[in-house]
C-alpha cells in the first residue's frame, strides 16, 4: 500500500549514534518505526553524508536490520544525480535529522508527528508544536 509519502532519513546519530565513520549503536526504537512506516506505506529515502564504502556499509547495517530504501541519496530509484542540471536537495515530504531545529526527538515523538501531521513554530528560544499549543480565543466581530 503505497501513499505517495516520502521520508528523507539521515543515517549518522538518526538511525544509529553517531560514531562516523563507524557506524555507531542503534538508536532506541529507530528499526521498528522505520519498518512501521514501511508497512503503512511511506517510502524511505536514505539521505546521508555518507559515500563510497561507508554508505555501502550503512545501507547493508540497514538491510541486515530489515529496512531497505526506496532511494539512496536520491529522489527515487535509479536517479543519476547531474550537478549541472539538477539540484543537490531531494524530492521528499518530510526530513528526519538529529539537527533539525529542536533537536532529534526520539523515533516515538518522530512516528507521532507523521500520524498526526504535527507542525511547529518558534516562539521566543522554545520549538513549539502547533497541535500541542492552547487554542487562544481570538476577540473580534466574527470570531
Amino acid at each position: 500500500m503505497l501513499n505517495n509519502k516520502k521520508i528523507a532519513v539521515d543515517f549518522d546519530g538518526t538511525i544509529v549514534d553517531d560514531a562516523y565513520p563507524a557506524i555507531g549503536k542503534t538508536k532506541t526504537f529507530a528499526f521498528e518505526t522505520l519498518k512501521r512506516l514501511q508497512a503503512e506505506g511511506f517510502r524511505l529515502i536514505l539521505w546521508t553524508y555518507r559515500h563510497g564504502k561507508t554508505l555501502d556499509e550503512a545501507v547493508e547495517f540497514c538491510k541486515s536490520n530489515g529496512i531497505e530504501f526506496y532511494a539512496v541519496n536520491s529522489s527515487f530509484e535509479g536517479e543519476v544525480f547531474d550537478s549541472e542540471t539538477q539540484s543537490r536537495k531531494l524530492d521528499a515530504d518530510w526530513f528526519i535529522d538529529d539537527r533539525n531545529l529542536g533537536g532529534f526527538p526520539g523515533w516515538g515523538e518522530i512516528y507521532n508527528i507523521i500520524q498526526e501531521r504535527i507542525e511547529f513554530r518558534v516562539e521566543g528560544k522554545e520549538v513549539l508544536a502547533y497541535s500541542k499549543l492552547k487554542k487562544e480565543k481570538k476577540k473580534g466581530l466574527f470570531w
